[in-house]
């Protein structure tokens, strides 16, 4: 499998960064979305190199929406509900 070399993918991957941090942004995500585009000048602005496009694809993956499971350490969260003995005195 032949892959493409760095210089010709880094330009696309960081668009498609600031892109997120535009999104990022426009959902209220400002300190989310800062930090993406710190770490995204960071390692763009360095050598074009395969490390450089593996913190870039790193990057992009990690911003990516997050799913409720994945907010809470990856459990779901549990509905709240009332307490039984609260519910009975309720009934009453």
């Amino acid at each position: 499998m032949e892959t493409s070399p760095p210089a010709e993918e880094l330009p696309a991957l960081y668009r498609a960064i600031l892109d997120r941090v535009a999104e990022l942004e426009a959902s209220g995500e400002r300190s989310r979305a800062a930090k993406l585009r710190s770490d995204a000048t960071d390692a763009y602005s360095r050598a074009w190199d395969e490390r450089a496009r593996r913190r870039l694809e790193t990057l992009l993956r990690r911003s990516e929406p997050q799913t409720e499971p994945d907010r809470h350490g990856g459990r779901g969260r549990r509905p709240v509900t009332a307490a039984p003995h609260a519910m009975a005195s309720r009934e009453r």
